[in-house]
């Protein structure tokens, strides 16, 4: 996705080129007093015993940056947060992540970090929803659960000695993501917030916008809840006939329809939009650039196009700058 060039001719460009000024302007209007670049001085008092934390050195008696970023103050240490950073786990933190070795008692994740994560087999919830020790059976069983390649959401649970993560499945939310696709952002794209799943009911899409920038988006599925007792089922002469039929029933439900397939394909999309396009991905834009291209009549493959993502710009540029005049 980071590779992916725009061909635009001089009018798109010209267009493209004043959305992002204006954008540019909107910013820094917001942030002048804390934002800072390379060599930046920053204002301090030295008389409070300031502490230099990352992104700072001191120069000529003076406080200055060494990373372009935003101006972070923690009672007396002064640090710049770096706009375009990799992923720094954080524990609580919602990851989306792919299975790449199945190994005693673990599962290894790779998250977009610079170590794989690991989720033990006593961190997760059993296919059965039963809360019991995990057995030599469990161990054998792994591949059942989740095998190589595998698309996972977890928790981040803790940091291990060595640096690497160690998350976990607990809930009926978290687990194994099928019948949908997976995309890569830039992990500084996506802010934490309190809420990073998503059902779009509208599409009938569940979206989840991980912390370490795997995003996945796929059909919605309800969560079961496996704690509760089902009534036990009294046999019928009459259930017997129809298991031939009711078996072909949920081999059809194992399909995803075309309806749905294609939603996945626009709201992913979009997202790539507004990934190339370097704006923060939320659910209100996502959905905004979704609504622009049905709008416009737009088919799916066309919202790659050069005269799209100008569009989405301007309409960005637009929506940010009437926030701004209602805010005055």
């Amino acid at each position: 996705m980071r590779g992916m060039e725009m061909s635009l001719n001089q009018t798109q460009k010209l267009r493209l080129q004043r959305a992002l000024e204006l954008l540019e302007t909107l910013s820094s209007g917001i942030n002048s007093n804390s934002s800072v670049t390379v060599a930046d001085t920053i204002p301090v008092n030295q008389e409070d015993g300031v502490l230099k934390g990352h992104g700072t050195t001191e120069l000529e008696g003076e406080v200055v940056a060494t990373v372009c970023g935003v101006i972070e103050r923690v009672n007396k240490l002064v640090y710049v947060r770096t706009l375009r950073a990799r992923y720094k786990p954080e524990v609580g933190d919602i990851i989306v992540g792919r299975v790449i070795e199945v190994a005693p008692k673990r599962w290894r994740l790779e998250i977009n970090f610079s170590q794989d994560a690991v989720l033990m087999l006593s961190s997760m919830n059993l296919p059965d929803g039963i809360q019991r020790r995990r057995t030599a059976v469990d161990e054998l069983n792994m591949r059942s659960i989740f095998e190589d390649d595998d698309v996972i959401c977890a928790e981040v649970r803790d940091f291990m000695r060595d640096g690497s993560l160690q998350l976990q499945a607990r809930s009926q939310k978290y687990g194994k993501l099928e019948r949908g696709q997976m995309l890569t952002i830039s992990p500084y794209l996506i802010k934490r917030r309190k809420q990073h799943f998503h059902h779009l009911d509208q599409y009938g899409i569940d979206l989840i916008l991980g912390c370490n920038g795997f995003i996945w988006v796929g059909e919605h599925v309800e969560t079961k809840d496996n704690m509760i007792e089902e009534e036990p089922i009294k046999p019928d002469p009459q259930n017997n006939k129809s298991k031939t039929s009711m078996s072909l029933e949920e081999e059809e439900q194992t399909y995803t329809p075309l309806e749905t397939r294609q939603n996945i394909c626009r709201i992913a999309n979009a997202i790539r939009v507004l990934s190339t396009l370097g704006f923060s991905i939320t659910i209100d834009v996502i959905l905004d650039v979704v609504d622009l291209s049905i709008s416009k009549g737009l088919d799916i493959h066309e919202m790659l196009g050069a005269e799209f993502s100008v569009l989405v710009a301007e309409r960005e540029a637009e929506r940010r700058n009437s926030s701004t005049r209602r805010k005055r």
